[in-house]
């Protein structure tokens, strides 16, 4: 979907199918006088949607120019979310797409409290992600995308055209992410998803070292190896330096496994196929990374991503083993299907003592007790910086991807402690799964900075998540636009 803004009167713009957002107060459209020759027909359309959020009613222009023309509602004013616009872009995007039209324009709503700029961004990313369908492995392509014209004032163009390209590049990182996270596993082993993983990087000229499974053993990554040795498909671990600034870079680490039996420790059958879904939090990592270099961020981020495929066979490591990660520290093993933890603990310490960065931020599907606590709308978030939890439930209100601060405190460390090891992968019973998880990752961070995210919930859409137009079938890219926007606000000079 290409994107343009215009600062043309609505009605001049040249398009196929013309968009309003109106809320239910609104008595009529931007850039329509009540003298105009539509006055009426708008007045009827309006009567007819009464400002319904994300219904849409055709507006009659018979013979006239735009040929097709749409009014969409917001719901009640005082209620318009961060979500809103995005929300309701993506059901006009949908509509625009459904009608067969080669472009659409959707003038930015003025509504009071409303920033333009953020109305814009928030129009772009809602139609390009509506309009996203991952059809890569189907004979029959999904139906093309119609190009976006975003129509405000002439005193704010400037401003939207700057939220529009930003968001263009949000939301490529967002699809990105999606696409990856959508390839089936036998087209995706870790050494699939490197390949993937240089071939952005070398398109967005950021830096990528691949770590082949006898640098890992030498280098002794001891949880990755582990968890890796049962798969024909060894592991990798994948590292990206993006330098757009100056100083100790932002590492963000995410879980990359690129299908999970749960190996020894079998897991049920049904829907085990959604374990491909299990590499999200390398997904979001690759999105953000990209998306950042698009931007052209003034900040130094480090990404990295430890990539295995879990699966039973000879080789597979077992409930009881101990194995001795990268930090250091003696993990006892007591289910092979909390592999994650054993990864991701490889790769931050790994990070903390390769880049000394200034703060650290993980993503995976961890566990499925934050689905259970939390739903499949709020991701779990542990950090023991409350500077840096507070600065990302900022970014959750303005982007709408929904975080919930857990606990983590000496008491949940303990849950982890083992009698025969300095660990173990598993907590107390089902108490606290995911603060103890959480607490496992703690344990290999010596003293940076550090957030953790679980996105067992968010990262694609399952039977409780909210539809949304713009969340479709399959990965949902989620942690993209909520991490760009807290490194957006914590660059030099933003």
């Amino acid at each position: 979907m290409n994107v343009d803004v215009s600062s043309a009167d609505p009605l001049a713009v040249e398009t196929d199918l013309l968009c309003w957002m109106v809320t239910e107060e609104s008595t009529g459209v931007s850039g329509l006088g009540e003298d105009h020759a539509l006055a009426p027909a708008v007045r009827q359309s309006l009567g007819d949607l009464r400002g319904r959020f994300a219904k849409t009613t055709a507006v009659a222009n018979p013979g006239g120019s735009p040929p097709r023309m749409l009014i969409a509602g917001l719901g009640p004013g005082s209620k318009i979310t961060a979500d809103t616009i995005r929300h309701v872009a993506g059901a006009i995007s949908k509509r625009a797409q459904e009608l067969g039209v080669a472009r659409f324009a959707v003038v930015c709503p003025d509504v009071s409290g409303v920033d333009p700029g953020d109305a814009a961004g928030q129009i772009t990313e809602g139609c390009s992600l509506a309009l996203y369908d991952f059809d890569a492995y189907r004979s029959k392509k999904a139906e093309a995308e119609p190009d976006l014209t975003v129509v405000c004032g002439a005193d704010v163009a400037g401003a939207v055209a700057r939220a529009v390209a930003r968001a263009v590049a949000v939301s490529d990182g967002v699809r990105f992410a999606r696409d990856v996270a959508n390839m089936p596993p036998n087209e995706c082993p870790p050494a699939g998803l490197a390949d993937v993983a240089k071939g952005m990087a070398d398109e967005k000229r950021i830096k990528c070292t691949v770590l082949s499974a006898a640098q890992l053993s030498e280098g002794g990554f001891g949880g990755i190896m582990a968890v890796g040795k049962g798969s024909d498909n060894p592991p990798r671990l994948i590292v990206m330096e993006y330098g757009g600034g100056e100083g100790p870079p932002v590492a963000l680490v995410g879980k990359a496994v690129t299908f999970d039996t749960g190996g020894i420790s079998l897991k049920p059958g049904e829907k085990m196929d959604e374990m491909k879904f299990d590499k999200c939090g390398g997904c979001t990592v690759l999105g953000i990374m990209r998306a950042a270099a698009e931007v052209g961020l003034p900040l130094n981020i480090v990404g990295v991503i430890p990539s295995v495929e879990n699966m039973p066979g000879g080789g597979s490591y077992r409930p009881g083993d101990i194995v001795r990660l990268y930090g250091g520290k003696t993990a006892e093993i007591l289910n092979t299907d909390a592999e994650g933890r054993l990864i991701l603990a490889d790769a931050l310490s790994y990070v903390e003592e390769r880049f000394s960065p200034r703060c650290i931020i993980d993503f995976a599907t961890l566990t499925g007790a934050c689905i259970v606590a939390l739903g499949c709308n709020v991701a779990g978030m542990v950090s023991d910086s409350d500077d840096m939890a507070a600065s990302v439930l900022l970014s959750a209100d303005r982007t709408a991807e929904r975080v919930w601060r857990l606990p983590l405190d000496e008491d949940y460390m303990d849950m982890i402690k083992s009698k025969v090891a300095d660990i173990k992968n598993l907590g107390t019973g089902r108490a606290a799964g995911t603060i103890a998880a959480a607490a496992f990752l703690k344990s290999a961070i010596k003293d940076t900075p550090w957030l953790h995210l679980d996105i067992a919930g968010t990262a694609w859409m399952q039977p409780a998540s909210k539809k949304r137009p713009y969340n479709p079938p399959g990965a949902t890219g989620f942690g993209v636009r909520l991490i760009l926007d807290y490194l957006g606000r914590i660059a030099p000079g933003r």
